[in-house]
């Protein structure tokens, strides 16, 4: 992890690794704080906030989740005291995706060596994604808190005359993706609707919602974006993600119209120029998305995520590369 300064009162919190659980944190170190995202587990939120603490006189009074995924929210409870805020959805949908007790067994499983090798049997990507978490994250004691004060589409912070500006973007990655303005600053951070030199996963949505919120971003102008995974960029970020979102989905058509299966499309398709991005073989869930849009599937259709990260195994081993996630 590192801290970088991204102006005169915007700070962002970096995992370097740019993998799975890797996920950015902000802070504005004006009005009593208010930190962006908490880390994926209880010692990264530490150490974010031992990096902000050189900045910050205190703990913050503010925090904001940018949408409802574990890797953004279960930082949340070292912060006792904080206004928590979100989108209207959160609560509801932290208790889906981020309710810890899984990742927890999953994890003790991994580690165990038997339970390791019947769990590899059945689903070899849970496996892989359980090992690769192992090096980097402890997922014990932490419990879910979930945000309570909630808005709908917009929310206003004034913070000593620096305005910040949440506007709900959603769903593109998720429901409750919310995007922070900063205008004075010309910084936004955008969660994952932007993922910086890595390949975006998207579990609830559509391609058009996506397109929609780049184009968004690209009208606010930051100079500087902290994208929810990845290094710091600037619009060429968005740019390149945009880029890849119509290549992935125009080739997924070709695909379809073929009738091949969307793990045989993953296959099929080339990374072309975003081959060397983080976990290029996230590819299968952006050709699947597409694939249920063309089955005029709802956008809120739910996931088999051991069958979702197996069929991403599946894809590295077709194409000869590392299995990452």
């Amino acid at each position: 992890m590192e801290m970088k300064q991204v102006s005169d009162n915007c700070f962002a919190v970096l995992n370097e690794k740019n993998r799975v659980c890797d996920a950015n944190s902000g802070l504005i170190n004006r009005g009593g704080g208010v930190v962006i995202d908490t880390q994926s587990d209880l010692p990264h939120a530490r150490r974010m906030i031992e990096m902000f603490g050189r900045v910050w006189p205190a703990m913050p009074k503010r925090v904001i989740n940018t949408h409802e995924d574990a890797d953004h929210v279960w930082g949340n409870q070292l912060f006792d005291g904080a206004e928590i805020i979100g989108h209207r959805s959160l609560p509801e949908q932290m208790r889906k995706v981020a309710e810890p007790k899984e990742s927890q067994k999953l994890l003790h499983g991994v580690g165990h060596l038997l339970t390791r090798l019947v769990l590899k049997t059945l689903h070899p990507g849970i496996v892989a994604a359980g090992q690769q978490l192992l090096e980097d994250y402890n997922f014990d004691n932490i419990e879910l808190v979930p945000p309570t004060t909630l808005f709908d589409a917009r929310y206003e912070l004034d913070l000593n005359g620096i305005e910040v500006h949440l506007i709900h973007v959603g769903p593109c990655h998720q429901h409750g993706d919310t995007i922070i303005h900063v205008p004075k600053e010309r910084v936004l951070f955008a969660g994952d609707v932007l993922f910086n030199q890595c390949t975006p996963m998207g579990w609830t949505g559509s391609y058009e919602k996506w397109f929609q919120c780049l184009d968004l971003i690209k009208q606010l102008n930051p100079d500087v974006i902290v994208p929810g995974h990845g290094p710091l960029c600037g619009l060429e970020g968005v740019t390149e993600m945009e880029a890849y979102l119509r290549y992935v989905r125009d080739e997924s058509k070709k695909c379809f119209d073929a009738g091949l299966t969307s793990l045989d499309a993953a296959k099929q398709i080339e990374f072309g120029p975003y081959g060397s991005w983080r976990a290029p073989a996230r590819l299968y869930m952006n050709v699947e998305r597409a694939y249920r849009e063309f089955r005029k599937e709802p956008p809120d259709a739910p996931w088999d995520t051991a069958g979702t990260f197996d069929a991403i195994y599946e894809v590295a081993k077709a194409k000869g590369i590392e299995v990452e996630y």
